[in-house]
């Protein structure tokens, strides 16, 4: 049993873990609602049910009390007509010369709605006196009656007889009454001796029947009267009960204590609440079913399923509503940490609201944001400003090789005495440095970023003894753009070394500057030998710096693309295109801006 519990809550646990904040606090706190409901509401009914039991008992037990108490009245009426004949009559009277018949009459007359009859009769049976008619029937032995023989054996008690027809005396009406009677040994003085008679008194039992009739027990409850064997005195269905149609208990509730039981008969429950009569040994048993006791319970228990669902779905929304303030921050939290995760610094919003230790948590992630949001840009300011450096000092390097090999060129054509030739060259390489230094400004106009390629062109031309020709063209308005110095002159150098080097003099190289789409582009077009489209998507792959080179200005184009890129932006940049003896076209991307006195802003920042 242990074993099956620990499974069933590690399976909860289970269960749990894998559900969001807000559904497990809301199932959590409506698990305990509802059982806290239902321990309240249970608690609620047993302690309703047993005060409605004990109300329903106490109820009982008074409206027997008070049948008793009338029961008491009706029979201490019967002893006290008894006593008043008794005491009164007979034993001031001589049977040899009185004459009690007319105090007989008197006192029937005066009681006659309750009495039947009142006789008395001598110890052989014979009728002395008695009213309203003193003539036996033929057939009635008197001595053979109940009543006659109880009183007769036990002289000294009075004896009440169970409820049965009288048919003692002739009735010229024949009218039958149900009688109750009351009879007791008397002594009867004749001439002076004492004898033992009976007197009777016949109570109409329809004051006992009112008596038990007129009480309400509940819908279907009712009362009985039982004599202390257990026979039946009363009872509201005596007559189908002595047909057999239905039947009591009567004999099992004799042996019942004063007070309230509870049993079950014929298949249902019962209380039962007995009292027992003074003076007879009667028993009043009084019935009530218990489905009257509980009939009301039908509708409570409506009520309170109704509560209950009521309550369960209140209780449903009021915790989703409060799991709902609860969670509903700390989910909002966990959404700005992914994207904190995801690197998304600069657009997450760190919410404050909720409890004040979500709050404290939300202004803590903030802070830690914030000073992450710093750190990044010191270490891209730091990284841009060290790759700018890198780049700066790498632009302005001139390969020791093409300095070389053009001041070669000088002294070769002065001792020929090719002196145009070499102040042509002379005045290039002046004009090459100059827009080299540029007073150290990495922004330059594209018309000086074209004259710089011009001149680097004229020397090379002359240096390769006319193996190629170039054409520098400018669509208008492209010359007063801006541009990042050193950008042409690499492309233009990849033209030379790798297309017209190997070419006998018939080799072309065309610059051109244009706008398309608003933004400003520049073609270096070679006619040289080419390469798959592979292999020139690859260029701007690797790295050519780290690689040796004998040849060439010592940048690479993937830093040329690096440079255009950090200044203006990852949508800008080169693009190069050729085919195997087709020739290659570089193809420049800039914005189109008009060139000025300032910089533009580096990435990350506004253009």
């Amino acid at each position: 049993m242990r074993e099956k519990i620990r499974k069933t809550l590690d399976r909860s646990k289970h269960f749990l873990h894998q559900r969001s904040l807000q559904f497990t606090i809301s199932i959590t706190f409506t698990i305990v609602s509802v059982l806290g409901m239902l321990v309240v509401g249970i608690s609620l009914s047993m302690r309703f049910i047993s005060s409605s039991e004990k109300m329903a008992s106490e109820d009982n037990t008074r409206m027997v009390d008070q049948v008793n108490l009338n029961l008491d009245t009706y029979l201490r009426s019967m002893l006290r007509i008894s006593d008043s004949m008794y005491y009164r009559v007979i034993k001031n009277a001589d049977l040899a010369k009185d004459d009690f018949s007319r105090e007989m009459s008197l006192l029937y007359e005066t009681n006659r709605d309750q009495l039947i009859s009142i006789g008395v009769f001598s110890g052989t049976g014979q009728v002395i006196a008695a009213e309203p008619i003193s003539q036996v029937k033929p057939t009635a032995d008197t001595t053979k009656q109940d009543w006659f023989i109880n009183a007769t054996r036990r002289i000294e008690n009075n004896h009440f007889s169970t409820p049965h027809v009288q048919n003692l005396f002739v009735n010229p009406e024949n009218n039958y009454h149900w009688v109750v009677s009351l009879s007791r040994s008397v002594e009867l003085t004749t001439a002076g001796s004492i004898a033992h008679g009976v007197l009777l008194v016949d109570m109409n039992f329809s004051g006992i029947e009112q008596i038990c009739k007129n009480v309400d027990l509940g819908e279907t409850g009712y009362i009985y009267l039982i004599d202390q064997n257990g026979e039946l005195i009363y009872h509201p269905r005596q007559q189908l009960i002595y047909s057999n149609l239905i039947h009591e208990n009567n004999y099992a509730a004799a042996k019942y204590e004063d007070g309230n039981h509870f049993e079950y008969f014929e298949g249902q429950e019962r209380l039962i609440t007995v009292k027992t009569v003074g003076y007879t040994g009667w028993k009043i048993i009084g019935v009530s079913s218990t489905q009257d006791i509980t009939s009301g319970y039908s509708q409570i228990k409506l009520f309170a399923l109704f509560f209950l669902f009521f309550g369960v779905f209140f209780l449903i929304f009021v915790n989703m509503f409060l799991s709902s303030r609860i969670a509903t921050p700390i989910k909002e939290l966990e959404r700005a940490v992914k994207e904190i995760e995801k690197g998304r610094l600069e657009d997450v919003k760190i919410p404050t609201s909720g409890s004040y230790e979500v709050r404290h948590l939300g202004q803590t992630l903030n802070s830690m944001v914030h000073q992450l949001r710093n750190l990044m840009t010191d270490i891209v300011a730091e990284q841009e400003s060290k790759r700018k450096s890198e780049l700066d000092a790498l632009q302005s390097q001139i390969n020791p090789h093409f300095l070389y090999n053009t001041l070669d060129s000088i002294i070769w054509m002065i001792e020929n005495e090719k002196y145009d030739g070499a102040i042509t060259m002379v005045t290039a390489l002046a004009k090459l440095f100059r827009i080299s230094l540029s007073k150290g400004k990495n922004i330059i106009s594209v018309a000086d970023e074209l004259e710089h390629v011009r001149n680097y062109l004229t020397i090379q031309k002359m240096r390769y003894k006319n193996k190629f020709d170039f054409t520098i063209t400018a669509e208008p308005g492209t010359g007063e753009c801006e541009t990042i110095k050193l950008i042409v002159q690499p492309l233009v150098e990849n033209s030379i070394y790798h297309g017209m080097e190997f070419m006998s003099g018939d080799g072309e190289i065309n610059i051109h500057s244009y706008f398309r789409e608003g933004d400003l582009y520049i073609d270096i077009i070679d006619n040289g030998l080419g390469m798959p489209q592979e292999q020139a998507d690859l260029l701007l792959m690797e790295d050519n710096t780290t690689r040796k080179r004998e040849k060439g200005s010592g940048i690479g184009l993937k830093n040329v693309q690096e440079r255009i890129q950090l200044y203006f932006g990852k949508e800008y940049g080169l693009a190069i295109y050729s085919e195997p003896d087709e020739g290659t076209t570089a193809r420049i991307h800039l914005p189109a801006r008009p060139f000025g006195d300032g910089e533009p802003p580096r990435e990350g920042g506004a253009k």
